[in-house]
C-alpha cells in the first residue's frame, strides 16, 4: 500500500513538473506602467505572463523563473491592450456611398482581413465590432482565434437591427431595386425573434438603430426610429440571453427611451442634454462618442463619395457631439472609447484621445475609457482592460508619457496580445 502511494505521488510529482516546464512564461519590463485602476503611474514594472494571462505584476528587482523569456523596454511606457467599443472592420471610408457598389459582397471581408492587422498593431487588443453584413465580424473573429488571420479579440455583433426606412435599412435606391431584409424588423415579436436569430449566428452583443443617422441617405439624424416598447423588447430579449445592448441614438428622445428601457450603451449620444445625463447616471448607461471621425468625414467625404445629405447633417451635428461630449463628462457619465472606425480608416483609432482630452477629459480619464472602463461595460473585466493578475497578457507600450501628451498613443512601437508578441520595433532587447 505504501509503495503504490508513493508511487502515486511520484508520478503526480513528474506530471506537475512536466506541465511547469512546457508552460510559456514571458516577462516584461519597462520604465514605467501606466496602473488604469489606480489611476497612477508605476515605476520599474515588471509584468510576468504564463499561457497568455498574467501571473504577477511586480518590480523589476523581484526575481524571474528560469528558463522564462524576457523582453526589455527601455524608455517605454507600458499599458493594457487598448479597447475601441464601437469599429466596423469590414467598411472603408474611401468606398462610401454609391462607390460601395462597385466590389462584389465578399470583398469586404477581405477589407476586414487587412483592417484587423492594422487595428491591433496600432494597439487595439480588443474591439467591439457593432455591425457588418454576412455575418462578416463572426467570420473574422473564427480566422483570427484559429491562427488564418491577426487582429485584436473581437465582440461581434452580426447585423446592426434596424427600423423599416430607418437608419439601418438600405434607403437610398427606388422601389424597383430589392435589398436583402437580413437584420430589418419592426414591432416587439418580430424584434424579439430578431435578436435569437443574431444570437445564433454568433451575435456576442446586440446593436439596433433607435435614432436616424448621418450616413444614411434620406432620415433625419435626430428622428426616433423605434418606439419605447420595441427598445424595451430588444434590451429585454438579449439581456434575458445573457447578452449586452448597444444602442444607435444621436436624437434626444431615442436616447431617452433607449436608457429607459435598459440599453447598456449610447452610441454617439449626440444630442443627449441634462435629462439624458441624468438618466444616464441613474441607470448606469455608458456613452460612447465618436467625437474624432468629424473631421475625417468633412475633410475627405465628398471625395470618398458620401451623400451631400450626409455631409450636411455631419456639417449640422458634429460640433454639436463634441459640446454633448464636454457636458456629459462634466455631469459624469461613464465614458467609453468607441470611435466609429470605419467611417474614418480602421488603425487609426487613436487619433481620438487627443480630441477626448481636447474637450474635457485629462489624458488618465481618456486612457481608462479605452481600458478599464470600457472592460467593464463589455462584462469583461476578468480578462481585459488592465494590466493586472489573471487578465491577459495584452500590453503595449509607448515612448514618452502618454499622461503628458497623449499624442504618444499614436505611434505604438509594442503590441502584445496573449503573452505574443505581435509588434515589436527595432532595437528593443528581448531574451
Amino acid at each position: 500500500m505504501i509503495r503504490t502511494w508513493n508511487y502515486a505521488l511520484l508520478s503526480s510529482l513528474i506530471l506537475f513538473a512536466a506541465t511547469a516546464a512546457e508552460a510559456d512564461t514571458v516577462v516584461v519590463t519597462a520604465d514605467h506602467m501606466i496602473d488604469v485602476v489606480a489611476g497612477r503611474t508605476v515605476d520599474q514594472p515588471q509584468i510576468t505572463i504564463t499561457d497568455g494571462r498574467i501571473t504577477s505584476v511586480t518590480s523589476k528587482s523581484a526575481s524571474v523563473a528560469p528558463g522564462s523569456r524576457r523582453i526589455d523596454l527601455p524608455g517605454m511606457t507600458l499599458l493594457p491592450g487598448l479597447i475601441d467599443m464601437h469599429v466596423h472592420l469590414t467598411h472603408d471610408p474611401r468606398f462610401s456611398g454609391y462607390k460601395r457598389l462597385e466590389f462584389t459582397d465578399n470583398f469586404w471581408t477581405i477589407v476586414g482581413v487587412a483592417n484587423a492587422k492594422r487595428t491591433l498593431e496600432a494597439g487595439f487588443t480588443t474591439v467591439r465590432n457593432v455591425g457588418s453584413a454576412n455575418y462578416d465580424d463572426v467570420a473574422l473573429k473564427q480566422a483570427i482565434e484559429r491562427g488564418f488571420a491577426t487582429g485584436p479579440r473581437i465582440v461581434p455583433a452580426t447585423y446592426a437591427i434596424g427600423a423599416t426606412g430607418g437608419h439601418c435599412d438600405d434607403t437610398q435606391f427606388p422601389p424597383s431595386i430589392k435589398t436583402p431584409q437580413t437584420a430589418v424588423a419592426d414591432g416587439p415579436e418580430q424584434l424579439r425573434a430578431m435578436v435569437r436569430k443574431l444570437r445564433k449566428y454568433g451575435a456576442e452583443v446586440i446593436k439596433f438603430c433607435g435614432t436616424g443617422g448621418v450616413l444614411s441617405k434620406t432620415d433625419a439624424v435626430g428622428a426616433q426610429q423605434y418606439e419605447l416598447a420595441e427598445m424595451k423588447a430588444i434590451v429585454d430579449e438579449a439581456h434575458m440571453l445573457g447578452l449586452r445592448v448597444a444602442v444607435h441614438a444621436h436624437g434626444t428622445s431615442g436616447i431617452k427611451d433607449a436608457i429607459r428601457a435598459g440599453v447598456d450603451t449610447i452610441e454617439h449620444a449626440s444630442l443627449a442634454d441634462d435629462e439624458a445625463f441624468a438618466l444616464a447616471k441613474q441607470h448606469g448607461t455608458y456613452f460612447s462618442m465618436d467625437i474624432y471621425n468629424d473631421d475625417y468625414i468633412l475633410a475627405e467625404g465628398e471625395k470618398n463619395g458620401v451623400y451631400k445629405e450626409s455631409l450636411e447633417k455631419e456639417r449640422m451635428i458634429g460640433r454639436k457631439q463634441r459640446e454633448t461630449f464636454r457636458a456629459a463628462v462634466k455631469a459624469g457619465v461613464k465614458m467609453i472609447f468607441g470611435t466609429d472606425g470605419g467611417v474614418y480608416p480602421n488603425g487609426d483609432n487613436a487619433k481620438q484621445f487627443v480630441t477626448m482630452v481636447t474637450w474635457g477629459m485629462t489624458p488618465m480619464q481618456a486612457i481608462q475609457a479605452a481600458t478599464v472602463t470600457a472592460a467593464e461595460a463589455l462584462g469583461r473585466s476578468a480578462d481585459v482592460g488592465a494590466i493586472a493578475v489573471g487578465r491577459f497578457g495584452d500590453l503595449i507600450a509607448v515612448s514618452g508619457d502618454p499622461l503628458q501628451d497623449v499624442t504618444v498613443l499614436q505611434s505604438v512601437g509594442f503590441v502584445m496580445k496573449g503573452g505574443e508578441v505581435v509588434k515589436q520595433m527595432a532595437g528593443q532587447p528581448a531574451h
